[in-house]
């Protein structure tokens, strides 16, 4: 694994550990933190995209995207797309990895909490109202954000006369939090593929204790969404010549 895949790698266990670990952490029974609130996990989301970042590019991602739909969004804008298969797949291990910590860390806790629910939403998300086409556009639209102001925050007309780089991963944390904020509620903010997809892949593998199902139904939403709004924010990017 070359440096750059060993960066986003590292960057999404990382972002992943703590991610879901904050949803962990408000979830399950005898945990000091249950019953935390959403300002908690949008909190603790927003910390651990910085987290990730930090950690991805001191590995080696100078890019650190964390995020196939930031992948595929920088891929559309630059008109590059060799990186959209490595980095996808190292996503989406580091996801993996990062999960099965999670599950680790939380070892005594599963055990304890009867709901099958809330011990999935520590993997993965749902939606609030299962709706099918209303949850797809909401992960559409909230993606779209997500690497439109991405695109921005690293645009040459921002950095000319804007903050330095060395506040680019604060940035994209705050950027997060308030996604999560405004725009969470509905459906859980997938916003990255493989956020989703390899914790999904993990809580099915994992002997997690009293599980349940792993919604695999629900899964190709948060997935095909943010990839499509990722792909229409980098080509508005392209369009805008950020």
């Amino acid at each position: 694994m070359d440096k750059q895949m060993f960066g986003e790698f590292m960057g999404t266990l990382v972002l992943i550990l703590m991610g879901n670990g904050v949803v962990a952490n408000v979830n399950l029974k005898k945990s000091y933190a249950q019953d935390g609130g959403w300002m908690v996990v949008a909190t603790g989301w927003a910390l651990a995209v910085m987290t990730g970042v930090f950690t991805a590019i001191a590995c080696g991602s100078a890019g650190a995207h964390l995020n196939p739909a930031v992948t595929l969004g920088f891929a559309v804008s630059s008109g590059d797309f060799s990186k959209l298969v490595p980095y996808v797949a190292a996503q989406i291990m580091g996801a993996i990895a990062g999960a099965t910590l999670v599950w680790l860390y939380f070892l005594p806790h599963w055990s304890v909490t009867p709901e099958a629910d809330l011990k999935r939403a520590c993997f993965c998300t749902s939606p609030a109202i299962r709706r099918p086409a209303s949850n797809f556009l909401c992960e559409v639209i909230g993606t779209f954000v997500l690497v439109l102001v991405v695109s921005a925050i690293f645009s040459k007309a921002v950095a000319a006369g804007g903050p330095s780089a060395g506040l680019g991963p604060y940035l994209v944390g705050s950027l997060v939090w308030g996604i999560g904020l405004s725009l969470g509620g509905t459906t859980g903010y997938a916003i990255n593929p493989a956020r989703d997809l390899g914790p999904r892949i993990a809580h099915a593998l994992l002997p997690v204790a009293g599980k349940g199902g792993s919604d695999w139904p629900y899964a190709a939403i948060p997935v095909a969404g943010p990839l499509l709004g990722g792909a229409l924010a980098g080509l508005f990017a392209r369009l805008a010549q950020f």
